[in-house]
């Protein structure tokens, strides 16, 4: 959560506005409090849509109307009106963990839990139903478990008889896997989407899996509307139950009132949300909302100072709450804020030692062609994760849930997550004591590696890509496309510069430091080097090459590929070697450099083909074997004796490889093959390799 800034209203009707806790495409969502102490989710129209009169009108008419929704499983509308031509919504606070959360933590929901869950959700939706309304996007995280059962939230302010939602250009209309066929394929909807949407949840909440899954969204929607459900694993009788519910044909579905009629549910059925770990779990967000509410209440009614708004967003900095707020809005995390476990310390900047890096045995290559596997992970990772990150003793990479989310390199085994990091904008190790992400309003947000808690953050990093980081401060471009520095040790901002003309708009997500350098690569091909103390330009290389470039650092020197391979020094760029691609055509270029751990020796394709050199004149080693390939421009990676790189076209169907061969002559020793895809992060540390495809993750021992 945020503090008010520039343009936020300080009070809107009898709420007193303290902070912000989020923004989407139709809004601004606050923190209110009215005099009572009653905390509240104050949703504000987006100015842009507010001046369509007729669009405000409706968005505040319904959802007046929508406080008629008051059935015992759905999130209360408290009031809704226009003022000062802005159009709010005011929405209940529900502390518990969502669904998503749920299953992710504690596992799949199994007997009377699954069943209560069932039952409660079709009598939430026949509640909503009757009021005129139809939710369009039931799915696990719009769903709290509370310790009175589950709460339905965000149930969309959406009259059946017009058959519209209250979105932006741009926004997807649907869920991807939650969505009913209908919806996918813009027909008219009906109640009956909802029942599709409820027995996607229900597949996953007792499995822990999609009921419809694809590397892509495109095939995801394209298995909804024509594809059959995955539910392996589905008791026999809920499966019945689910199938129908997942009809494509909308008149084939059953009614709320049917699913909640045929549900098993135990006469004590509200004990499942009372008893357990889960319900311990929820009993901890829901005591520590009680008592923030009382302090709050205590101090507004006794006439007691009364709480600025900064310490109250500390206090609910601190409380381990998760609330939720309904009709419109999302589910809010504040406390760990990425419903990340852990106890907070008393200042966010007592960073704990780095753990030691837990290092597998070497395996022998004797009798095998195929590196040994250490653990595999399924449907985990975003298929878009910009890369892998292991931190000693975790691999953190953008999950396929949302955010980011961290497994021991050991085992595979979840540690935590932290699901409003937005992945694509990268995450980076501060000397692998901490791990910094941004949130979606381009805040630095950093966490213990091994344990997920929360540290330090920053909202005026306003990051739109993290590019690096040194044991001084994290660098980033900034929405509006200038370069930061963010102090470690105070989370402040040191300096603010504008990137050269040649370089804006085009510099990519990953920058190289050492040596008070900065050095970043940009989409057309050129080099850029910063000062880090200041952001000052130190020097550059025009090189407008066809390739992918990216900088290597080792000691006071810098490597950059293209269509010749350069050291330079970081201090002037000034070259100290340089070589060309030996035969091949003109357009053969050299692809990123790496540095093996001891400096002795660099790595990097020639064309296709891999290279051993020598780091202090470029002489070669070693060159690679005929029948040894890399992809174009791809990055080879050394760990143990072995030396590891990627070969395959991802134009193509074929098969891509991951091949390992001798560091000490090149020669190819293992394979393992994988389907084409784009995306195929790659790292390594502790002698063990980590590959991504798709939503796979695999571990894979060296040699």
């Amino acid at each position: 959560m945020n503090p008010l800034g520039t343009g936020d209203p300080v009070r809107l009707g009898p709420y007193r506005l303290l902070g912000v806790l989020g923004e989407g495409g139709m809004g601004k969502v606050y923190i209110g409090q009215d005099i009572t102490g009653t905390l509240a989710a104050v949703k504000v129209l987006r100015p842009e849509l507010a001046h369509d009169s007729d669009l405000a009108q409706r968005f505040v008419r319904e959802a007046r109307a929508a406080q008629a929704v008051r059935g015992k499983g759905v999130a209360a509308v408290l009031e809704a009106r226009t003022e000062g031509a802005r159009p709010w919504i005011a929405s209940e606070f529900l502390a518990g963990l969502t669904l998503a959360e749920a299953v992710e933590e504690h596992g799949p929901l199994t007997g009377p839990a699954l069943g209560a869950l069932g039952a409660a959700l079709a009598d939430a939706l026949a509640d909503i139903h009757a009021a005129g309304f139809i939710h369009r996007d039931l799915k696990p995280p719009n769903i709290v478990l509370t310790s009175d059962g589950p709460r339905v939230i965000d149930f969309g302010i959406a009259r059946p008889e017009h058959g519209l939602t209250l979105t932006t250009t741009g926004q997807a209309p649907v869920t991807p896997g939650y969505g009913a066929p209908e919806q996918v394929l813009g027909r008219r909807v009906t109640p009956a989407a909802d029942v599709f949407s409820l027995g996607a949840v229900l597949a996953y909440a007792a499995t822990g899996r999609r009921t419809f899954e694809g590397s892509h969204v495109a095939i995801v929607q394209y298995a909804v509307v024509h594809g059959e459900p995955q539910l392996d694993g589905v008791e026999p009788e809920l499966r019945a139950l689910i199938e129908t519910c997942l009809a494509k044909e909308p008149t084939a579905r059953p009614t709320p009132a049917q699913i909640a009629r045929s549900m098993d549910v135990p006469r004590r059925a509200a004990r499942v949300w009372r008893q357990g770990r889960l319900a311990e779990a929820i009993k901890e967000r829901e005591a520590g909302a009680r008592l923030l509410t009382t302090q709050v209440t205590a101090q507004l009614v006794d006439g007691a100072p009364q709480l600025t708004r900064r310490r109250l967003i500390a206090r609910l900095s601190t409380a381990g709450v998760v609330v939720a707020a309904g009709a419109g809005t999302t589910a809010w995390l504040l406390g760990s804020d990425d419903g990340v476990t852990g106890r907070l310390t008393s200042s966010p900047f007592a960073v704990p030692p780095a753990v030691r890096t837990p290092t597998q045995t070497l395996a022998s290559t004797t009798g095998t062609d195929r590196p040994p596997t250490l653990w595999e992970l399924e449907n985990v990772a975003d298929v878009y994760s910009p890369r892998l990150l292991v931190v000693r003793d975790v691999l953190v990479f953008g999950a396929a849930a949302g955010g980011i989310a961290a497994y021991g390199v050991q085992d595979g085994a979840r540690r935590w997550s932290a699901p409003h990091v937005v992945a694509k904008n990268s995450y980076l190790s501060l000397s692998d004591r901490l791990v910094v992400g941004t949130d979606s309003q381009g805040g630095l947000r950093t966490y213990v590696p091994s344990t997920g808690e929360p540290k330090w953050t920053c909202a005026a990093a306003e990051a739109a890509v993290l590019l690096g980081a040194d044991e001084d401060a994290v660098y980033v471009v900034t929405k509006s496309g200038r370069l930061r520095s963010v102090g470690r040790a105070d989370a402040k901002v040191r300096w603010t510069v504008s990137a050269p003309a040649a370089f804006r708009g085009k510099l990519l997500t990953s920058g190289v430091i050492g040596g008070g350098r900065l050095i970043m690569a940009s989409s057309d091909g050129n080099f850029l080097a910063l000062d880090t103390s200041d952001g000052r330009t130190a020097w550059s290389r025009l090189d407008q090459v066809d390739t992918q470039i990216r900088a290597a650092v080792n000691g006071d020197t810098a490597y950059l590929n293209g269509r010749t391979l350069d050291a330079v020094r970081l201090d002037d760029g000034e070259r100290i070697w340089s070589i060309k691609p030996r035969g091949g055509s003109n357009r053969t270029r050299w692809g990123p450099v790496t540095v093996s751990a001891s400096g002795d020796a660099l790595y990097a394709t020639e064309g296709i083909y891999p290279a051993r050199l020598n780091p202090r004149n470029g002489s070669q080693v070693w060159s690679g074997y005929p029948s040894a390939t890399v992809s174009y421009a791809g990055r080879l990676l050394p760990q143990g004796n072995a030396v590891w790189s990627i070969d395959g076209d991802t134009t193509d169907t074929t098969p891509m490889e991951l091949d390992a061969a001798r560091a000490s002559d090149g020669r190819p020793t293992w394979r393992y093959t994988f389907p084409a895809t784009q995306y195929r992060p790659l790292t390594a540390n502790g002698n063990r390799v980590f590959l991504a495809h798709d939503s796979k993750v695999i571990a894979f021992s060296t040699f």
